[in-house]
């Protein structure tokens, strides 16, 4: 057993945590990542849709979604499933979301998420300059196939202006002006001028690379336990045996960050939600946009020459088992909507599943752990971590150097200890 010292410790390789070692380390600080797979970041981050969504201002939990929840749970394909399981953690945290699930939250929250989104897709801009990534700034669409559907979206294009957000109400022949060179089965969509979209993959490589110049270090091992004397952590014990010690700690570990905090005192409500992708290496068609399928809730983002099909919503623990009924909903979906594709185009493609850390509220967890001076919580971004990533790392480093946010924000609607 050997006791090693760092100035930055993070446990957690996947977006938000390189996001944080990226903004620390322009900083000055030395990084020191801690990941079971340094090489490929964390599951929730390489297969993901690669969006950044301005347009994502209504949290999770919202009215509506529990009774449109209980009717999909009926459905063995459709886009939400919890699994029953006696798990006293899992019914505290469905009581906290239906406590949440209401107008009044969704009120309050919306200037909080609009103004990290905002802030965010500022902060990738900067990146697209100093990384080599392309960073697709053509906005997402919201496609309809029902005009009961697209009634709803309108509904959100109209709440989008007093956040900030920029939404255009689409007809049939609009969408096709926006996007020409792939058949759509719909009646119209929102259109999101602010959103782009990215490779995730190339990001991540590209934001290690960029840490690893600065003198930042990767550790393929598990954080196990945590030693603390005081108002500090002293010590953190890894699956190697290899004993650490770090000037600051950071909790960055997706839907496995709860079972960390608690070791410290932190009890942060969260569930992991399972998603699903299929990356289509040659698609019949490619669009230039990224969408999301309203009534299907598929995501779908071009990469380059590929197409990737995502999406399902399981509440599961930590489970990464595929459901391949699930897997069927999303690729019937999905040609619903194009229909020059077939579900046998899917055939032989290995699909990637993913955990989505999400709390009860549907806002992140970001912030100092109480009653410790050296300890910090990223996480708890649900489907939007790659999109909150760099606002994540800003605020990150706002914590550590005590540096005052540039953000118009109420930090206590976010901290890890607010449930």
């Amino acid at each position: 057993m050997s006791d090693k010292s760092h100035d930055i410790l993070i446990i957690g390789g996947g977006i938000i945590g390189l996001c944080c070692g990226w903004y620390l380390s322009k900083a000055g600080r030395t990084v020191t990542i801690i990941d079971r797979d340094p090489t490929r970041g964390s599951s929730c981050s390489d297969g993901n849709a690669g969006m950044v969504v301005p347009s994502h201002f209504i949290p999770l939990a919202a009215p509506g979604v529990i009774s449109q929840g209980l009717k999909w749970m009926l459905n063995p394909k459709s886009p939400f499933y919890m699994r029953p399981r006696f798990d006293p953690a899992l019914w505290s945290w469905c009581w906290k979301f239906f406590r949440h699930a209401n107008a009044r939250h969704v009120k309050n929250s919306k200037p909080v998420l609009s103004t990290l989104s905002l802030g965010s897709r500022r902060l990738f801009l900067e990146l697209a300059d100093e990384l080599n990534f392309d960073l697709a700034k053509r906005g997402l669409m919201m496609l309809c196939r029902t005009e009961a559907g697209l009634e709803d979206e309108a509904k959100v294009a109209a709440q989008a202006a007093a956040v900030g957000v920029e939404a255009e109400v689409c007809d049939a022949a609009r969408v096709r002006e926006l996007d020409p060179d792939i058949a759509m089965d719909v009646v119209g969509g929102v259109w999101f001028a602010q959103d782009c979209h990215l490779d995730p993959q190339i990001f991540m490589e590209e934001l290690r690379r960029g840490i690893r110049e600065r003198g930042g270090v990767f550790l393929d091992a598990e954080c196990k336990n945590f030693i603390r004397k005081d108002d500090r952590i002293t010590t953190i014990e890894t699956s190697t045996d290899e004993c650490l010690n770090a000037e600051h700690v950071i909790l960055a570990g997706g839907a496995w960050t709860p079972d960390l905090s608690r070791q410290l005192g932190l009890r942060i409500p969260m569930q992991g939600g399972k998603g699903y992708s299929l990356t289509l290496r040659n698609p019949a068609e490619l669009p230039r946009l990224c969408s999301l399928l309203m009534e299907a809730r598929v995501a779908v983002t071009p990469m380059g020459g590929k197409l990737r099909v995502g999406g399902t919503m399981e509440i599961c623990g930590t489970d990464l088992s595929v459901n391949p009924k699930r897997l069927q909903g999303i690729i019937e979906g999905f040609c619903q909507f194009f229909p020059a594709f077939a579900p046998d185009d899917f055939s032989g493609i290995e699909p990637w599943a993913g955990l989505r850390p999400c709390t009860p509220d549907g806002l992140p967890c970001i912030g100092s752990v109480p009653g410790l001076a050296n300890a910090t919580v990223a996480t708890g971004h649900a489907m939007l971590g790659l999109s909150l990533g760099p606002v994540t790392g800003q605020l990150v480093v706002d914590e550590i150097t005590g540096r005052k946010s540039m953000l118009d924000i109420e930090l206590s609607k976010i901290a890890p200890e607010r449930f």
